[in-house]
C-alpha cells in the first residue's frame, strides 16, 4: 500500500491514480508520466499502441531518464516491467524513491539515509518517550510521527495527552492528521505496524520522506537560525573578551593609581630604623606585589591582540577600548610607575645616608659637649673665689701663675667650644629631628663660654692689681703648671680622637684614616718623653721643698694637675690605642667584605645584562626570519621561553646580591655600569617580549588557517615587510608600509597605471610621481585605518597580513545574516518574539530581543522587531 499511496500521491497532480502497481505500470504510460510529476521534466514522446513492443518502448524511456539522472539499475529490464514482474516492479519504485524523494536529502554532509535519520532525531529530540535510532521499531509506537508534526504544526496535535502505552491512537491521529492538513496520503496501516515485530523500512523511510519534504521550508529555517546562531555566538564571545579586557584594564590602572602616591610619598622617618622599615617594604613590594602586574600587563597586551584578530577575522570592527584604557595609557600609567619607583627607591638611599650622617654628628656632639662639660665643672665657682684677697705674697704670686694656667687651658678649649657649635648648625642645616635639645644644649655650653671668659678676664685684672704687691714666684711650679696644661690638653685630645667615631664607605678612606693612626702611634715617643721632663720638674719642686723644708701643704699652687693625674691619662692613652687599633681593623675587614659584594654582584651583573640583551635580539631575529613553518618558530620560541624561565634563579640569586649590597649601605659600585635597577626592567622587558612574539606568531596561525594563507604566501608576505622594515623593528611607518604594498602590486592610486619590477621604496615612490602614477592619500588613509585601528602610526606584521588576506576571507556578512533572519520572519520585513524562541536557542533568542529595536515600518506588527538594524549593528559601529 505503502509504494502506491506514494505514487498516487503526485499522480493526483496529473489527474489520475494506479489501483494496482503491477498492472498499471505495464504499459509504461503513468510510469513516464510519473517521472515528469516529480522531476518537471518533460520525457520522450510515449508510444500509444496496444502491442508490446509499444510497451516495451515507452518502458525503456521511462528506464532510460533514470539511468540518465545517475541511478543504475541492476537487473531490473523492460520485459520484466512489461509482463508484470512484481518483485521488479516495486525495486524500480524503490529505486525512484530513492532518486526523487530521499536522495537530495542531507544533513551536515552525511548520506541520504543518515542525513534523514539525523534530521528526525534533531526535530523530536526536545520531547519526552521519543528516541529515533532506526526505520522501523523506533516508529512502533506513533509518537516519533506525532512528534514531528508537532514540532512544524503545533496547533494540530495536542501532544500532551498522547500516551506512549496507546500505539494505535497514536498512529492514526498522525496518519490522519498527514492526510487532512498535510496533504501527506496515508501511505501506511497502524495495524501492520503495531502488529510486526519489525517494520519495514523502506516503507518507513518512504513515508518520513514525505513529511522531510513537507516541511521543507522549516529546513530553511533551521539552516537560517544555525546563521544567526553562529554569528550571535562570535558576538557574545568577542563581548565577553571585551569585558574581561575593561575589567583587568580598569584593575590594572586602579592599583597602578593606589601605588604611585605611596612611592610619591616622600615624608622622612626621624629614625635609622623607622627608614630601613620603609626600605624593607619597598623590598616587598618589588619582590611580592609587583611582579603579578608584571603579569596581567603582559596578558592584558596578549588578551587585546588576540581579541583584535578574532574581530578581524569575524569581519568586526576593530575594538576600541573606553577612554584611558587603551594599551597606550597602560603603557603611560606604567612608565609613570616606575618613574616613582626609581625616585622613591633614590629618595629611600638619600634619606638613609642622611640620617646616618646626622646619627654620627650627634653622636659626636654628645662626646664633646660631655667632655666639654666635664671640664667647666666648677669653673665659675673657682673663677669667683676672693681667696687673694686674705694671701700671703707668694700665695697671691701662685694665685696670679695659676689664672694664666687656667687662661691657656681656656683659650685651649675654644677649639672644643668652636666644634661644638659647628656641629650643632650642621645638625640644624640637615634637619636633625632632635635639633632644639642640641640647640639648646648648645646655647647653654656657648653662654657658660661667655661667662667663664668674663669671669675669668675679672679675675685676671684683679690678680694683676694684686700682683704689683707680689715679688716672689715659684717658678719650678709654674714651669710645671705651664708644661703640665697644654701636655695634659694633648692627651685630653689625643683621648678624645681615639675615642671618636667614625664613618667610611670604601677601601681607600679606611686606609686614610689607619695612615694617620699610625702617624699619631709615631709621635707618643716624643710625647713619652715631654711627660718624663714634665714629672721631672715636679720632682725637683719637691726635693726643693724637702731640702728646704718649705710648707707648700704638698701641692702646687699654680694647677690642679697632679703627676698622679698625668700617669692616669698616660695610661689612658696607651690604653686606647690598641682599642682603635682593633676598630680600625675591624672596619677594614667590613671594607674588604662591601669590595667582595660589589665585586660578586658585578660578575653576575655583567653576565646577566648581555644575556638579557642577547636574548632580546634572537627573539628579535626569530619573529622576522622564516626558517620554517609558523609551527616551527613557534617551537623554536617556545624553547627560548622554557631557556628564560630557567633562567629565573639567577635573576633571584643577584636579587639577593642586591639586598646584601643595600643592607651593608653600600651606595655604589665601579665594577659595572649594571643596577638591579636596569636587570630588572630589562628581566621584565624579556619576559614581556617573549610572551608577545609567541602570541603574535599564535595570531599569524590562527590568521592563517581562519584566511587559508599558505606558507608561501605568508613568506613572501614576511620577506616584503622585512625589507622596508629598515630598523628590525618588527613595525613598518605609513611611508614604509605605502611603499611595501606597493612592492606587492597593491593598486592604491585614485586613477593610475600599473608598474611592474623592484627597487627602493623611495626610489620607486619618486619614479612613479615621476610618470604621473598618482598616489591615492583618501585610499590609503583608508588602509592606514584599517590596519592602525588605534592610530599608533605604525603597521605590524599581524596587521599587514590580516589587510592582504581579508579581501579573499570567506566570513559571513550583514546580508547574509539579515537573509537569514528573513527565512525565520517568513519573508517579513519584520521578526516576532515568539519567531526567535521557537528557532534559536533560549540565551540567543533572549540576547537578540534585548537588542533589536522595535519596527517602525507601515507593515509592522504589535511586537514587531527590527532584525535589519540589528544584523547591520553586528558589523559597523555600535555598542554591541
Amino acid at each position: 500500500m505503502t509504494f502506491t499511496a506514494w505514487c498516487n500521491s503526485h499522480l493526483r497532480k496529473a489527474g489520475t491514480q494506479i489501483d494496482n502497481i503491477e498492472e498499471d505500470f505495464r504499459d509504461g504510460l503513468k510510469l513516464m508520466l510519473l517521472l515528469e510529476v516529480i522531476s518537471g521534466e518533460r520525457l520522450a514522446k510515449p508510444e500509444r499502441g496496444k502491442m508490446r513492443v509499444h510497451k516495451i518502448s515507452n518502458v525503456n524511456k521511462a528506464l532510460d531518464f533514470i539511468i540518465g539522472k545517475g541511478v543504475k539499475l541492476v537487473s531490473i529490464g523492460a520485459e520484466e516491467i512489461v509482463d508484470g514482474n512484481a518483485k521488479m516492479t516495486l525495486g524500480m519504485i524503490w529505486t525512484i524513491i530513492l532518486r526523487f524523494a530521499i536522495q537530495d536529502i542531507s544533513v551536515e554532509e552525511t548520506s541520504a539515509k543518515e542525513g534523514l535519520l539525523l534530521w528526525c532525531q534533531r526535530k523530536t529530540a526536545p520531547y519526552k518517550n521519543v528516541n529515533i535510532q532506526n526505520f522501523h521499531i523506533s516508529w512502533k509506537d506513533g509518537l516519533g510521527f506525532c512528534a514531528l508534526i508537532h514540532r512544524h504544526r503545533p496547533e494540530l496535535i495536542d501532544y500532551g495527552k498522547l500516551r506512549k502505552d496507546d500505539p494505535m491512537t497514536n498512529l492514526n491521529t498522525a496518519f490522519d492528521v498527514a492526510e487532512k492538513y498535510l496533504d501527506i496520503p496515508k501511505m501506511l496501516d497502524a495495524e501492520d505496524i503495531v502488529g510486526t515485530a519489525r517494520p519495514d523500512e523502506k516503507a518507513i523511510m518512504t513515508y518520513v520522506s514525505s513529511f522531510y519534504h513537507a516541511f521543507s521550508g522549516a529546513q530553511k529555517a533551521e539552516t537560517a537560525a544555525n546563521r544567526i546562531c553562529k554569528v550571535l555566538a562570535v558576538n557574545q564571545e568577542n563581548e565577553q573578551l571585551m569585558e574581561d579586557y575593561e575589567k583587568l584594564a580598569s584593575d590594572l590602572l586602579e592599583w597602578i593609581r593606589r601605588t604611585i602616591p605611596w612611592l610619591e610619598n616622600r615624608l622622612p622617618e626621624n629614625t635609622m630604623q623607622a627608614m630601613q622599615q620603609k626600605l624593607e617594604d619597598f623590598r616587598d613590594y618589588r619582590r611580592q606585589h609587583k611582579p603579578p602586574k608584571v603579569q596581567e600587563k603582559c596578558q592584558l597586551e596578549i588578551n587585546f591582540n588576540t581579541l583584535q584578530t578574532k574581530l578581524r577575522l569575524s569581519n568586526r570592527p576593530a575594538f576600541m577600548p573606553s577612554e584611558g584604557k587603551m594599551v597606550s595609557d597602560i603603557n603611560n600609567a606604567w612608565g609613570s610607575l616606575e618613574g616613582a619607583e626609581k625616585g622613591y627607591e633614590e629618595w629611600l638611599l638619600n634619606e638613609i645616608r642622611r640620617l646616618e650622617r646626622l646619627d654620627h654628628l650627634a653622636e659626636k656632639f654628645r662626646q664633646k659637649a660631655a667632655i666639654h662639660e666635664a671640664w667647666t665643672e666648677g669653673k665659675e665657682a673657682m673663677l669667683q673665689k676672693h681667696d687673694y684677697e686674705t694671701a700671703s705674697l707668694s700665695e697671691i704670686k701662685a694665685l696670679l701663675k695659676k689664672h694664666e694656667a687656667f687662661e691657656s687651658d681656656l683659650a685651649a678649649h675654644q677649639d672644643r667650644v668652636e666644634q661644638i657649635a659647628a656641629i650643632a648648625q650642621e645638625l640644624n642645616e640637615l634637619d636633625y629631628y632632635d635639633s632644639p635639645s642640641v640647640n639648646a644644649r648648645c646655647q647653654k655650653i656657648c653662654d657658660q663660654w661667655d661667662a667663664l671668659g668674663a669671669l675669668s678676664q675679672k679675675r685676671s685684672e684683679a690678680l694683676q692689681r694684686t700682683e704689683k704687691l707680689l715679688e716672689t714666684i715659684d717658678q719650678l711650679y709654674l714651669e710645671f703648671a705651664k708644661r703640665a696644661a697644654p701636655f695634659n690638653n694633648w692627651m685630653e685630645g689625643a683621648m678624645e680622637d681615639l675615642q671618636d667615631t667614625f664613618i667610611v664607605h670604601t677601601i681607600e678612606e679606611i686606609q686614610g684614616l689607619s695612615t694617620a693612626h699610625e702617624q699619631f702611634k709615631a709621635t707618643l715617643p716624643e710625647a713619652d718623653k715631654e711627660r718624663q721632663a714634665i714629672l721631672g720638674i715636679h720632682n725637683e719642686i719637691a726635693k726643693i721643698v724637702q731640702t728646704y723644708h718649705v710648707n707648700m701643704a704638698g701641692t702646687n699652687p699654680y694647677t690642679t694637675i697632679n703627676p698622679q693625674e698625668v700617669n692616669a691619662k698616660w695610661d689612658k692613652v696607651r690604653q686606647l690605642v690598641p682599642q682603635r687599633d682593633q676598630a680600625l681593623i675591624e672596619e677594614h675587614a667590613r671594607q674588604q667584605n662591601n669590595e667582595r659584594l660589589r665585586r660578586q654582584f658585578a660578575n653576575q651583573a655583567n653576565v646577566i645584562g648581555p644575556w638579557i640583551q642577547t636574548k632580546m635580539e634572537e627573539i628579535g631575529r626569530i619573529s622576522i626570519e622564516m626558517h620554517g613553518t609558523l609551527e616551527d618558530q613557534l617551537t623554536h620560541l617556545r624553547q627560548y621561553e622554557k631557556s628564560i624561565v630557567n633562567y629565573k634563579p639567577k635573576i633571584d640569586q643577584l636579587e639577593g646580591d642586591h639586598q646584601l649590597i643595600q643592607e651593608a649601605l653600600i651606595f655604589d659600585n665601579k665594577h659595572t655600569n649594571y643596577t638591579m635597577e636596569h636587570i630588572r626592567v630589562g628581566w621584565e622587558q624579556l619576559l614581556t617580549t617573549i610572551a608577545r612574539t609567541i602570541n603574535e606568531i599564535e595570531n599569524q596561525v590562527l590568521t592563517r588557517d581562519a584566511k587559508g594563507i599558505s606558507q608561501e604566501q605568508l613568506n613572501e608576505y614576511r620577506a616584503s615587510f622585512n625589507h622596508f622594515d629598515r630598523d628590525h623593528s618588527g613595525t613598518l611607518g605609513a611611508e614604509e608600509f605605502k611603499a611595501c604594498l606597493i612592492s606587492l602590486g597593491f593598486d592604491i592610486a585614485n586613477d593610475a597605471q600599473k608598474r611592474s619590477g623592484f627597487m627602493d621604496a623611495e626610489d620607486f615612490k619618486t619614479c612613479l610621481i615621476s610618470i604621473g602614477y598618482n598616489l591615492g592619500e583618501n585610499e590609503f588613509s583608508r588602509i592606514m585605518s584599517i590596519v592602525d585601528p588605534n592610530r599608533m602610526g605604525i603597521v605590524t606584521f599581524q596587521g599587514f597580513i590580516d589587510f592582504m588576506s581579508r579581501e579573499t576571507a570567506d566570513t559571513d556578512t550583514a546580508d547574509q545574516v539579515v537573509a537569514s533572519f528573513k527565512v525565520l520572519a517568513g519573508d517579513k520585513n519584520y521578526i516576532l518574539a515568539d519567531e526567535l524562541r521557537r528557532e534559536l536557542p533560549p540565551d540567543q533568542a533572549e540576547y537578540c530581543m534585548a537588542r533589536m529595536a522595535p519596527y517602525t515600518g507601515p507593515d509592522g506588527v504589535p511586537g514587531a522587531l527590527d532584525y535589519m538594524s540589528f544584523s547591520t549593528a553586528l558589523y559597523g559601529e555600535s555598542d554591541l
